[in-house]
């Protein structure tokens, strides 16, 4: 399965992918999202359907969509700017214009990029007319600014030409007549930058397939029972009853076990827990054996701590500090479950399950599975979503010599 990498950016930015870099990438698939202006951006992150990293076009789409992206489980990523991008730009100015650096207005997102490429080639006209906007993003940033600071320059007979690294300040200088240029973004470091979010979605599906282990210390046995069964099923662990001691093993990954601690249920009903990561089972049950030993010295009556490979303790959970919205009752939420004529419920299980995992497909046992309805249930469901096109049927399994095929799923409307 290819590499689903959403792409955020203006118009100019898709087409300049488009036209320097080919959709048929080695095992990558590339989906454009638009805006007119960057601080459009978060509002696309919400239309982003399911993806394995996203990677926008600067520095300012990504700061303002960043609480957006503090509840996405992909990689994010951002294409910086670096001295190629403006030296070739400069290069392009003075080979196709004539027009030397210090008779050209640049805004960017870090000034000391100029002081870098001065370094680096002695101009003897370095530029001097410089704006960047690393200081005021994200919430004093106004495009108007730059805009002005562009025109001014030029109507007082300072500047000859503005570069921009800003698509919307282009638009504008071009409405009011002034020569300008978009800062170019060589090929190769776009190339550069796909290739970072393909091999970070990767070590992110890696990374939560890494071997993990829950510790759980219980007091009372009989009345538990049925609840450690439960949470077994919610961690998609292994269950094992530890005999020197009132505790259990459940052996799971990373990836469900970060999912779990996110979920309502954990944070309805903390536990006395460890979990520790590893590259072996145990080493990981050593770690969560650690981690537990540090859950009861914090707070005996239910909390949880995790030791990852890396020694490094983190803890403890529930963290009381951080609020969660628990409930996808939202009217974005409603509105959705409406669409796709599903309850709410079902919606909420859905999009939880589809998040909980690291890899994009599913099949209808996987899913009857995690919402714990019949197979048959579940097979309407997905029917319903095919039919109105919010699913689609990628592939097919054969985990028999007899029997019909497995269908593989994969979600096509926007869950983040």
């Amino acid at each position: 399965m290819k590499t689903k990498i959403a792409l955020i950016g203006s118009r100019e930015f898709i087409e300049r992918i488009e036209k320097s870099i080919p959709y048929d990438l080695n095992s990558i698939e590339l989906v454009p999202y638009m805006y007119d202006e960057p601080q459009e951006a978060s509002k696309l992150m919400k239309n982003l359907t399911p993806c394995d990293a996203v990677l926008f076009s600067g520095a300012l789409p990504y700061f303002f969509s960043q609480q957006e992206c503090r509840t996405f489980t992909v990689p994010v990523l951002y294409l910086e700017q670096d001295e190629t991008a403006l030296v070739t730009s400069l290069l392009y100015i003075l080979h196709h214009h004539g027009i030397e650096p210090d008779r050209v207005s640049i805004d960017l997102m870090d000034r000391s990029l100029i002081d870098h490429a001065q370094s680096d080639l002695h101009l003897k006209n370095p530029p001097r007319y410089v704006m960047d906007y690393k200081e005021s993003l994200p919430h004093n940033f106004h495009i108007n600014d730059y805009t002005e600071f562009h025109q001014q320059l030029f109507q007082d007979g300072q500047t000859e030409m503005a570069l921009t690294s800003i698509h919307a300040v282009y638009d504008r200088l071009v409405e009011l007549h002034i020569p300008c240029m978009r800062m170019i973004d060589p090929a190769k470091s776009l190339i550069r930058a796909i290739d970072e979010a393909h091999s970070q979605s990767l070590l992110s599906k890696r990374k939560a397939a890494t071997i993990a282990a829950a510790r759980l210390s219980v007091q009372d046995l009989e009345g538990e029972q049925e609840r450690i069964h439960e949470l077994a099923r919610l961690m998609k662990g292994t269950l094992q009853k530890n005999e020197d001691d009132a505790s259990y093993t459940i052996y799971s990954n990373r990836g469900s076990i970060e999912h779990f601690l996110e979920s309502t249920d954990f944070h309805e009903h903390p536990m006395l827990a460890g979990f520790g990561y590893g590259h072996t089972a145990t080493e990981a049950e050593a770690n969560a054996e650690i981690a537990l030993s540090f859950a009861r010295k914090a707070d005996s009556n239910g909390c949880a701590f995790i030791l990852n490979e890396e020694k490094e303790l983190s803890g403890p959970y529930p963290d009381k500090s951080k609020k969660q919205h628990l409930k996808n009752d939202t009217p974005e939420m409603l509105s959705l479950a409406k669409q796709l004529t599903l309850s709410p419920a079902n919606l909420s299980k859905l999009v939880q399950f589809y998040k909980s995992r690291s890899a994009r497909d599913f099949t209808a046992a996987e899913l009857s599975d995690y919402m714990q309805i019949t197979r048959r249930s579940t097979e309407r469901i997905l029917k319903k979503l095919v039919d109105n096109g919010s699913a689609k049927i990628i592939g097919e399994e054969m985990t028999y010599a007899q029997g019909r095929p497995r269908a593989i799923y994969e979600l096509t409307f926007p869950i983040y």
